[in-house]
């Protein structure tokens, strides 16, 4: 039987159990605040991010792996004898998967790389569903085929507390971001297609878990409920409100709150927090 690895990269937001039970190889990201340079979770924690981008004048730069980190990779798990499945963030919003189809193309090693259309924890559910069937002994055809029904009943939103970070990111205009502002806005974003996509605009926390959780009980009604999670940069009593409200809502029980990664915090902004699930 071919032996199969999972490798993904550091904006999945896999908890460092769920890396190592599963043996998943990830790939960071980079980020540069003030001159100086972190892979993403490992030179810097979620906590310490935050404290740096506050205090940065400049906004933080991300940077995708380079083809070169992910060929070391898969040159390494090919003489292991593995073939690999290459998990990532939507192509969309980052030059990460193409570096890894560069990469899948200078080696010697069988890899297929996957595109997941999302991010941080929705990025994760396709990393863990491919984990858990190769576990089982599926091969790389039945684990794809898996993926692409995980991604077409996922979905993501982002609620965002201020416009700052997306305007500097240049997501949206300074205009819009200054009116926004003085509207006290707080935009809610899905991820359609990989792609970020306003879809609701709401003036305060209460509202966004309102509407967060509403399209949760519709979206779900008749559905088995297979994966959720919760996440925020530096937003955790925005986090408790959705929290409370999904299970005021439906009755679901969240029972995980945690901190995203640096590289979605930079794009974000403070007090942003994503929530999202897989249903079927």
């Amino acid at each position: 039987m071919v032996k199969i690895k999972i490798v993904t990269d550091s904006t999945s937001d896999l908890t460092n159990e769920e890396i190592d039970r599963h043996q998943i190889e990830v790939v960071p990201l980079t980020i540069s605040v003030a001159g100086e340079i972190y892979r993403d979770r490992i030179d810097i924690t979620p906590t310490e991010f935050m404290k740096k981008m506050l205090e940065s004048i400049e906004l933080p730069k991300t940077s995708q792996p380079s083809a070169g980190s992910f060929l070391e990779v898969y040159d390494r798990l090919g003489e292991e004898g593995y073939e690999v499945i290459s998990i990532h963030l939507s192509g969309k919003m980052s030059g990460t998967v193409q570096a890894a189809e560069s990469a899948a193309a200078m080696t010697k090693t069988k890899v297929t790389v996957v595109d997941s259309l999302f991010i941080s924890k929705a990025l994760s559910f396709q990393v863990l569903e491919a984990a858990k069937m190769v576990n089982e002994g599926h091969q790389v055809e039945s684990v794809v085929g898996k993926l692409k029904n995980v991604c077409q009943n996922s979905r993501l939103f982002i609620v965002v507390d201020t416009l700052e970070n997306l305007s500097k990111g240049g997501r949206i205009g300074k205009g819009k971001a200054m009116l926004g502002s003085l509207l006290n806005i707080k935009p809610i974003a899905s991820l359609e297609n990989g792609e970020y996509t306003p879809v609701a605009k709401v003036r305060s926390h209460a509202q966004a878990a309102k509407y967060i959780a509403k399209v949760f009980a519709e979206d779900v009604k008749d559905k088995a409920i297979k994966c959720v999670g919760l996440v925020h940069a530096d937003g955790n009593d925005l986090a408790l409100m959705i929290q409370q409200a999904i299970k005021e809502k439906t009755g679901y029980e969240l029972d995980r709150i945690e901190e995203t990664t640096p590289v979605i915090s930079t794009h974000t902004g403070p007090g942003a927090v994503g929530f999202m699930y897989y249903a079927e």
